[in-house]
C-alpha cells in the first residue's frame, strides 16, 4: 500500500516538475522575444500559457483526490499542500510572463531606450531562481532554497534602480513616456516572477522543516554578503 501511495505522489511531483520547466522555458522565450523585438515569438509565449493553466488544474485535482481518498498525514500531507501552493506560484509566474509577452508588440516598434539596469539580465536571474526553486522543491534541498530567498533582494534592487531611471527619463523627455511605461511594466513583472520563485523556495523549507520562515531573518541576505 505504501508503494501505491508513493506512485501517486510521484505523479504529482512529475506534473509539478513539468509545469515548472514550462514556466522557465516561457520566461527564457519571452526574454529572447524582448531582446530581439520579436512579436511573433511573443505570441508563441502567449499561446503557451494554456499548458501551464491546464497543469495547475491537473495538480490540484490529483492532490484533492489523494486528500479525499487516502487521508495522508505528516510529510505526505505537507507534500500535497505545498505542491498545490507551488503550482499556484508557477501559474502566477506564468501569468506575469504572458503579460510581458503582450507588451512586446508595443516595445518592438519603438526605438530602444538605453537604461542602466539590464532587463534581460534581471530576467535571467529570475529564470535561474525559478530553476533552483523547482529543483530544491523536487529534491528537498534546504540550502538551495535559502539561497533563492537571498537572491530576491538583487532583483528587487535592479527593479528599483530601473524604475527610478525611467521615471527620471520621463521627466526630462515627455515624448518617452509611453516607452518608459512599457519598460517599467516589464521590469515589475520580472520582479514579481522572482517573488514567486522565492515563495516556492520558502514552501520548500516548510516542506522539509515544517517551519514557516516567511518574513523572517532567515529569508534575508546574510550581512556578510555586503548587501
Amino acid at each position: 500500500m505504501k508503494r501505491f501511495f508513493d506512485a501517486e505522489l510521484e505523479t504529482l511531483r512529475s506534473d509539478l516538475f513539468h509545469m515548472g520547466e514550462c514556466v522557465i522555458n516561457q520566461l527564457r522565450l519571452v526574454l529572447k522575444a524582448f531582446s530581439e523585438g520579436d512579436s511573433h515569438l511573443a505570441q508563441v509565449v502567449v499561446d503557451g500559457d494554456n499548458v501551464i493553466d491546464d497543469l495547475e488544474i491537473r495538480i490540484d485535482e490529483e492532490a484533492i483526490r489523494y486528500l479525499s481518498l487516502r487521508a495522508p498525514i505528516a510529510t505526505e500531507l505537507r507534500i500535497l499542500l505545498m505542491g498545490m501552493k507551488a503550482s499556484h506560484e508557477f501559474e502566477r509566474a506564468g501569468d506575469e510572463i504572458t503579460k510581458i509577452a503582450r507588451r512586446i508588440k508595443n516595445i518592438s516598434s519603438d526605438v530602444p531606450i538605453k537604461v542602466g539596469p539590464d532587463i534581460v539580465q534581471m530576467g535571467e536571474i529570475a529564470a535561474s531562481m525559478l530553476s533552483d526553486a523547482l529543483d530544491c522543491f523536487i529534491q528537498g534541498t534546504e540550502e538551495k532554497a535559502l539561497a533563492v530567498c537571498h537572491r530576491d533582494a538583487e532583483v528587487d534592487q535592479m527593479n528599483r534602480d530601473l524604475q527610478d531611471e525611467l521615471a527620471e527619463l520621463m521627466t526630462r523627455d515627455p515624448s518617452m513616456v509611453s516607452r518608459c511605461v512599457d519598460l517599467m511594466f516589464v521590469s515589475k513583472a520580472i520582479e514579481r516572477v522572482a517573488d514567486h520563485a522565492t515563495n516556492i523556495a520558502e514552501e520548500t523549507i516548510f516542506l522539509i522543516k515544517a517551519k514557516d520562515i516567511r518574513h523572517t531573518a532567515e529569508t534575508r541576505r546574510p550581512a556578510a554578503s555586503g548587501r
